[in-house]
């Protein structure tokens, strides 16, 4: 069975195959439940060696009220298997899990042990129900090629997950999501559009049971489900998951209690996500890390959210804020920058990938005479992204990964943009939406305006969609894949633009380093 065959069939709840996890295996076998408690699907994650994180959550009602998910208020147990076959004829690791109410229900299973560089399938099973199955995949040793997608920004009013279903089919290795998996506003609140094609569950996310209820709704499409299923994810938030533009400690609607809300968002963040148990640290959520990807890549995921200072000149897109230039203004936190310096510095890996969430490159948006920028972006934190620029020109063959912008973008990231001679030191690749801002268009009198405006920048795109990225020795290729509408069902995904970045030889290599400027 290949993997479009597996997809559809493990989506379709088809994957039922001989054996059955044995009875003696099934620690709770007896059918208590009025229905199928694996509405939400199944996932995996953060992928190492010998092993990745497997994820599901239990919901017979997946829209219930109080955000448990119709369960009953008592832990669960949930047998689980990992098999080298889609079949499940060849099963190498199993186990049974426990699935606490007081954490919604969830599982994590931790999986240490097996073989580098291989496909391996999975399931779950709870109360005599089989779960659907999903394919994940452990890192290779070596230079190993890599197939990766790239997504961000998935607002469930707003349109279809067309775009969750096409990158499913094109069967990357990883996924690599970059914020804004969910949205915290209530019905039509936020940018209300045109042909809006479902509703948000009712009012705006402020509890535990909110949080747990709208990553419930999102969780049940089947196209995020088909995604989840194919490939393990790297995940990271950005301001959604939470409030809008969010910063440190500091609410971005100035609402009282903003503290305990982030910190019960933060729960259901996790509880919803393939994310190892050190990740949920009390009040704080560490999802800056590392993932090699063999002697490839290193992914450095940042956190652009949680230790920030707060926007300058009171946020938004502005004109005339000398805040922003500041030199003390931080957007990584200083524990945050020391690991990232170490990481950039020590890699021996041939590609550096940032995943973060916001744009780096300068962005102009005043047309003419003039400069406007966004303050929630690394333009209103300048200082701090000349220092994580010129640390760039030293690593081995940097890219950035952002997601926020809603429109697909290709950028030349230099430590001075105003500078049209100052050197290239990495490419910035932002990936559109999956959904959010609805069906997209091609403004091309617009963009052409933003290009002219912004001469680092090579390609825009205000279509959804997400990108689908090759890494080998030789290069990064890199397909912008966009849907013309996702305002119905069944769009399309093609290919607007397409590039080729060459990896640096090993002379050129050196000549960058030693010409980089020396942080510190």
């Amino acid at each position: 069975m290949d993997r479009r065959a597996f997809l559809t069939a493990a989506t379709a709840g088809l994957l039922i195959p001989p054996p059955a996890i044995p009875a003696a295996a099934a620690s709770s076998s007896s059918r208590t439940l009025r229905a199928d408690p694996f509405s939400l699907g199944v996932a995996s994650g953060d992928p190492s060696l010998d092993g990745f994180v497997l994820w599901t959550r239990l919901a017979i009602d997946p829209l219930g009220g109080d955000g448990r998910g119709g369960m009953p208020s008592r832990d669960m147990e949930v047998d689980w298997q990992v098999a080298t076959d889609e079949r499940f004829t060849k099963v190498v690791k199993s186990g049974t899990a426990t699935a606490r109410a007081g954490a919604a229900h969830s599982v994590h299973v931790e999986l240490k042990g097996l073989q580098p560089g291989r496909d391996y399938f999975y399931r779950f099973r709870s109360q005599g129900r089989l779960s659907p199955a999903g394919r994940t995949r452990t890192t290779p040793q070596g230079d190993t090629p890599l197939n990766f997608a790239v997504a961000a920004c998935a607002h469930y009013e707003h349109g279809y997950y067309t775009a969750y279903r096409r990158l499913a089919e094109q069967e990357p290795d990883l996924v690599v999501f970059l914020g804004d998996y969910m949205y915290e506003y209530g019905p039509s609140g936020y940018k209300s559009i045109a042909g809006r094609v479902r509703d948000h569950t009712p009012g705006k996310c402020e509890t535990l049971a909110d949080y747990r209820l709208r990553h419930a709704q999102y969780k049940s499409d089947p196209d995020l489900q088909a995604a989840h299923a194919v490939a393990p994810w790297l995940v990271s938030f950005d301001d959604h998951e939470v409030e809008n533009n969010w910063a440190g400690e500091v609410s971005g609607s100035d609402t009282p209690g903003f503290e305990q809300r982030r910190s019960q968002a933060f729960r259901a963040y996790y509880e919803n996500m393939p994310l190892r148990r050190a990740t949920l640290q009390g009040a704080v959520l560490k999802v800056n890390r590392r993932i090699s990807w063999g002697t490839m890549a290193r992914f450095h995921l940042l956190d652009t959210r949680q230790f920030r200072d707060d926007q300058a000149c009171l946020d938004g897109v502005r004109a005339g804020c000398d805040e922003r230039l500041a030199d003390k203004r931080t957007l990584l936190g200083s524990d945050q920058w020391r690991w990232l310096e170490s990481g950039l510095h020590d890699s021996t890996t041939r590609w550096n990938l940032l995943g973060q969430q916001i744009m780096v490159a300068h962005r102009d948006f005043k047309i003419g005479p003039g400069r406007e920028v966004n303050l929630d972006s690394w333009d209103g934190y300048a200082a701090e992204r000349t220092r994580l620029l010129e640390s760039l020109s030293s690593t081995p063959n940097p890219v950035v990964l952002t997601g926020d912008a809603h429109m697909h973008h290709l950028a030349e990231l230099k430590t001075d943009f105003d500078d049209p001679d100052s050197p290239v030191v990495a490419r910035e690749l932002v990936a559109s939406s999956i959904a959010s801002d609805g069906d997209g268009y091609r403004d091309r009198t617009w963009i052409a305006e933003a290009l002219q405006e912004n001469p680092h920048m090579s390609y825009i795109d205000q279509r959804r969609g997400y990108l689908m990225a090759r890494l080998t020795r030789d290069e990064m290729s890199v397909d912008f894949r966009t849907l013309d509408y996702i305002s119905r069902k069944g769009a399309r995904a093609k290919t607007s633009h397409r590039l080729s970045i060459p990896a640096a030889t090993p002379d050129s290599a050196a000549a960058r380093a030693a010409a980089a400027p020396r942080v510190g």
